[in-house]
Formats: C-alpha cells, structure tokens, sequence
C-alpha cells in the first residue's frame, strides 16, 4: 500500500530539516491539547522489534489506534525469525531470510515500518554503522521509522524536546546536561546522542558528564561541536557530576556502556564497579539553576536516581514518556496523512 508521496524515512533527526522539526513539535503540542480526528482512519503501520520494549510498543499502538490506523505488531523472538542484512551474503548461517526480502514483502501490506533493531554487542566500531536499520530503509517501499539503533532514538529525542518545550519555553541559551548514572544494566546512548544534537540545533548550552572510560562515540561527539559552533550553543564534557549540574536548567540521567569495554561484560563489570558514586539524589539536583530532572527510563530507583528526586517536583520523567503518544502521532501524521 505505498503511498504515491515522495518516499521519506526517519532514521535519525538529522534525516529532519530544523523547519520540519519545528513543525513536528507544534503540532504534537496540538494534538496533546486537541487529539483530533481519525486522520489516519485505514492505515496499518508494520511494529518489527528485535529486542525489548514497553513504552515504544505500547505508545505507537496508542497513537494509531486513536489516528483511526491499525497495527501489525512482530517481535523477533517469537513471531519470526532472524534475518540476513549484508549485501552479496552467502547465506548459510542460521537467518533463513534476507531483509531485501522481508522488507519487499511487508511493503506490500503496510503503509510505514517501524522498527527497533538489536546491536550484535561484538564491536562498538560494527553496531555504530547501523546497518540493520538501513537495510530496512534501502529496500522498503514505505517509509521506515527508527525506533532505536545502535546510534539514535529519533523518537525519544522529538519527545524530549518537546518536553523541554512545555517546561522551559525558549531553549536558545538554557543549560542541558547529560549525566552519567551507575546501572547494572546500561543503556545505550542513542537518547543522548539524539538529544544532544537536537538541543545543539536549537543554541542550547549542553553539558555531559560522565567517568573516565565512558566518553561517547567520538564521531558523535565531533559533530555536536560543529552543530554547537554553527547554531550558537556549547557542547563540553568532565569527570565530575555535580560540574555539569551546576546552574543547569535540565539535569537528564542516563547510563550508558563503555566503549573501551564494548563486546566485553567481564572488564564493563569492573569498571562499572570503580566508576564512584554518581547517585542524583537532592543535593546533586540543588545545584541546578531550578533543574528538572529527565530520564528516559527505564530507571533503577535510589541506583540511578533516589524516589525522592523521581517522585518530586523536579521530575518530568512521566510526562516523557506521556510526551511520546503526542510526539509520535505528530510523526505518523507527516509520513502518512495525503
């Protein structure tokens, strides 16, 4: 069912022209006050998820359901199998089917996939290309939508910002900082990395913390400092949290692996072990000019961030993950509505 528009996916923000996130953001403001009309009443967007979810899951079917649309839901695990991605691949291993295939076959039911690939874990310099994500998007006939890779949350970061929005106003000169938090199970960074450079298009003044050994994927890293030197905003990093929280007006925790570590639990084990105390509790959060607190969760309480900070008036952790309903029923909107 491929529409007859010019054929667009997202795989990251920067697939996003500032005009066009501008846009996406007024309208999911809109549609949080106003839900609307059935706009997409006979559209059926294809969920792939090859790993884990519940908040991505549940508020895509959301947004469907009330855009009048419908949902194929397949996980990985039990609905299907695994899946060849590499171009000239003789295949012989384990995947029975190659996405050239696949996405051949599901453009012809669907309007859209969304999609939620799985990093192999071997080699940081291997996941970092996403090249799941772009098989997908090189042999669909209808747009893709990132729903996380090895290196972006598009979607996480257009509800970010637009949570920052309804709290902040104006974000041109407003101080975000990344802070590193201690988990047993560390996320990745693709909701750093998605947010920091949308905040950079915006001129805001991005901090981000963390201890020796977690420093983000340089090529990441690299171009914030140009999108901060082209839009007006700063992006610099340190050792020590309480450094970055100081006179920040949003304080966003996250924990993330160690690249020097990537494909190795044992030695990620011991460093995670020697990282120190990066607990975000009140008096961490007092240093902030009013700072509110972001996470894009799942959160693992008084290890990360303590109940009191969570479930106080700094929090906008729920309203994130309210924000991503709006957010998304904004982007399903562009790339489906005729």
């Amino acid at each position: 069912m491929p529409s007859s528009r010019p054929l667009r996916h997202l795989i990251s923000l920067h697939d996003l022209a500032q005009s066009e996130i501008d846009d996406l953001l007024d309208l999911s403001l809109r549609l949080k006050q106003r839900p609307g009309k059935a706009t997409l009443a006979g559209k059926t967007v294809g969920l792939l998820f090859f790993r884990g979810s519940l908040r991505t899951r549940s508020s895509f079917e959301a947004a469907m359901k009330q855009l009048g649309g419908n949902t194929i839901n397949l996980t990985a695990s039990s609905d299907f199998w695994e899946l060849e991605s590499g171009a000239g691949t003789v295949m012989d291993g384990r995947a029975p089917e190659h996405v050239k295939d696949a996405a051949a076959v599901l453009s012809c039911y669907v309007d859209a996939l969304a999609i939620r690939t799985k990093p192999s874990g071997g080699a940081w310099a291997v996941d970092r290309r996403d090249a799941d994500i772009r098989s997908w998007a090189e042999h669909a006939r209808v747009p893709v939508i990132n729903m996380e890779s090895s290196l972006w949350h598009p979607l996480q970061g257009l509800a970010d910002l637009m949570t920052m929005r309804e709290s902040l106003g104006e974000l041109r000169g407003k101080t975000l900082s990344f802070v590193w938090t201690n988990s047993p199970t560390a996320a990745s960074p693709t909701a750093v990395h998605s947010l920091m450079h949308a905040a950079l298009r915006y001129g805001m003044q991005v901090r981000v913390a963390n201890p020796a050994g977690y420093e983000l994927d340089e090529d990441v890293w690299r171009r914030a400092g140009a999108l901060a030197s082209e839009h007006g905003g700063t992006a610099t990093s340190c050792t020590e949290a309480n450094d970055a929280i100081r006179g920040a007006h949003v304080v966003y925790a996250r924990s993330w692996h160690s690249l020097e570590d990537y494909g190795n639990p044992t030695l990620a084990a011991s460093r995670r072990a020697r990282a120190g105390d990066w607990l975000l509790d009140e008096r961490r959060m007092a240093l902030g000019d009013e700072a509110k607190l972001m996470h894009a969760m799942p959160v693992r309480r008084n290890l990360e961030v303590v109940d009191s900070v969570l479930d106080g008036p700094r929090s906008l952790v729920v309203r994130q993950a309210e924000n991503r309903l709006h957010s998304q029923k904004a982007v399903l909107q562009w790339l489906l509505r005729s």
